[in-house]
């Protein structure tokens, strides 16, 4: 306690130091997980961290949880809509039940799953608010960290009032939208697209370059009545022009869309529409990075511009003079958002980097990542640089559903930080695959588990039992790998996502129309041949076992591998344990065995998850705990 009043004293001095003249009041936390951003990842690893039962405050720079689906107002969900699980299966609930269903919010095109920011803003503070554990702070921004050597061990906001906040934690959550925290952390970090040489990526550049993604300040419109006139005054820098080809015109007649589909793109419950348009829309390039707080902000007013410029178009020029800007939204003084959407900012340098080969080929021989998985996503690259100056155009390959690696959250460089939302690490093609909100919320959900495992057990994250983490996100619910056909409600689901994270039994991969798969296909039948080479990595014993290639699996060969591997396993105990295990036929020696079985079997007498994995998801010595 002694050592933490004076390191407390001295950063006090420090800071005051660096704000002598407009310091006004200053106070100080504690707490064992600080989550700097309460943004869609930042929201989801404090609720998770604080339930498992740390000590956890989330700061954010805005009076909103859930940043781009509230605060930035990029209100429809992207992406694992057959792939509920964990904090987005939660809140993907509570939006059914705020509005009566799932058909009452399948309102656009772009998303199943569309609601007003605020009401999504209210859920995630409902969820919040159930956590006894949990604090926040709104309306405080980012100004620096507090380090001893190489370990994060805290961080300073500031606010409007130049009101000064310093939070100590065991452990740091960089949740912000460009990912200050590991940058002033000292972590290294990636920016804009990659050349070949360095992901070594087909389709990566053979010249690196610092181009992002566009961002986004998002319109949310409201339908005020067909005899309405809700016009907003001509922003000075408006030019029709600009927007000819958002959809059909005089001017562009071979656009693909309506203007009433473009709207529909984005419609909202309650007659309300999203305006995030990347097509000759409100897309607006703009690198604020490396800007602080301040800079940012004037920097900001040119996309509000943009978007206030295609708000008057569509209300002049398209004639919906009835759309005007929400006025029961965010009340800010222009009813814009809080916040830009940014969908890339730094990408830290973590002591795994993930690629597209990953998603491609996850089972490929060098390649064992996915066992160390911790998230899903099923979104494509996407990456929105249109109209960006020397920007190349590039045409990606389609992908299945992937898994997320756990050491893609921690920095290579720093101590007691994690990353989640967009800033983790992973190139910048795969940041179009990624950065999307429900696969940031569960990302987010995976880091609140690692920091409250990494504070309750003292450890550094990258010295966390990466089981230890997978078994506490099965415990919630929550995929590790997608296999989209044994969702959580399974009663063999938690069996068989521990059996594909080791790779006994792997997942098929299919890229569809953009909703990318992965199958499990439960039902398949299995050969000897598919379960002895899954098992091998696990029991070297069995490289001598004998079998013709392609035979179907038998019991009694089954029950003849297990006695291989140390486990001599009578048919008579797996009829008694049978019950538990939710089967639908009995066991006996004219069963059918299929992947599900076999699965469920393996993991309970076999429990090869038990089996350590370090970070690039290798296999540890069978004794190390």
């Amino acid at each position: 306690m002694n050592r933490w009043i004076l390191v407390s004293l001295l950063i006090f001095v420090v800071t005051a130091d660096a704000f002598p003249m407009r310091q006004q009041s200053s106070r100080i936390l504690h707490c064992d997980v600080l989550v700097v951003g309460g943004g869609t990842g930042g929201t989801a690893a404090g609720i998770q961290s604080a339930r498992l039962g740390a000590k956890t405050i989330i700061v954010d720079s805005t009076p909103w949880l859930g940043g781009m689906l509230t605060a930035a107002g990029v209100s429809a969900t992207d992406g694992d809509n057959r792939l509920p699980s964990g904090i987005w299966q939660e809140f993907r609930e509570a939006i059914w039940k705020r509005y009566g269903g799932p058909k009452a919010v399948a309102t656009g095109w772009v998303s199943n799953t569309s609601f007003q920011p605020y009401v999504a803003d209210s859920i995630f503070k409902a969820m919040a608010a159930k956590e006894k554990k949990l604090q926040i702070v709104y309306d405080y921004w980012f100004v620096h960290v507090i380090k001893t050597g190489k370990r994060v061990i805290g961080a300073v906001f500031t606010d409007k009032k130049d009101s000064l906040l310093t939070v100590y934690a065991k452990v740091v959550i960089d949740a912000t939208e460009l990912g200050d925290v590991f940058s002033n952390a000292g972590a290294g970090y990636d920016v804009g697209m990659e050349a070949k040489s360095y992901t070594g990526e087909p389709w990566a550049l053979d010249s690196a370059n610092d181009i992002i993604q566009n961002i986004t300040w998002v319109a949310t419109l409201k339908d005020y009545g067909p005899n309405a006139d809700m016009t907003i005054p001509r922003p000075a820098t408006y030019d029709s022009a600009m927007f000819f080809c958002s959809c059909k015109s005089k001017q562009c007649p071979n656009a693909e869309w309506t203007a009433q589909r473009m709207l529909d793109y984005g419609r909202l419950p309650d007659n309300e529409y999203m305006i995030n348009w990347p097509i000759h829309g409100n897309d607006y390039y703009l690198n604020a990075i490396d800007m602080n707080h301040e800079q940012r902000e004037k920097a900001y007013e040119a996309a509000k511009e943009r978007t206030l410029c295609f708000v008057y178009y569509i209300q002049h020029q398209l004639g919906y003079k009835n759309l005007g800007l929400a006025n029961d939204e965010y009340h800010t003084k222009d009813k814009l958002p809080f916040i830009p959407y940014n969908r890339e900012g730094r990408r830290v340098k973590g002591i795994v980097r993930f690629i597209i080969n990953d998603i491609l080929h996850p089972y490929a021989k060098s390649r064992t990542l996915y066992r160390t998985a911790i998230s899903v996503g099923d979104y494509p690259i996407d990456l929105h640089v249109t109209g960006i100056p020397n920007a190349p155009k590039r045409v990606f390959p389609h992908i299945p559903s992937f898994g997320v690696p756990i050491g893609c959250l921690v920095p290579k460089r720093v101590n007691g930080l994690i990353v989640a939302d967009k800033g983790i690490s992973v190139s910048n093609i795969v940041n179009g695959a990624t950065r999307v909100t429900t696969c940031v919320m569960l990302t987010g959900q995976a880091a609140g588990a690692l920091a409250w495992y990494c504070e309750s057990h003292n450890v550094e994250p990258r010295e966390a039992n990466i089981r230890a983490i997978q078994k506490v996100l099965l415990d919630n619910n929550a995929y590790l790998l997608p296999f989209i056909d044994v969702p959580p409600s399974d009663p063999n689901f938690r069996a068989i996502q521990r059996i594909g994270v080791t790779g006994i039994i792997r997942g098929v991969g299919v890229p569809y129309n953009g909703a990318n798969q992965t199958w499990f296909y439960p039902e398949w039948p299995i050969s000897q041949y598919e379960l002895v080479q899954g098992l091998r990595p696990y029991f070297p014993e069995l490289d001598s076992y004998d079998f013709a290639s392609g035979q179907r699996l038998t019991t009694d060969a089954l029950l003849k591998i297990f006695a291989l591997t140390g486990n001599n396993i009578p048919m008579s105990e797996v009829r008694r344990d049978w019950p538990k295990f939710h089967l639908k036929e009995p066991f006996s020696r004219s069963l059918k065995l299929n992947r599900r079985i076999v699965a469920v079997l393996v993991d309970f007498y076999l429990h090869p998850f038990n089996r350590q994995v370090n970070f690039l998801g290798k296999l540890k010595a069978a004794n190390v705990n």
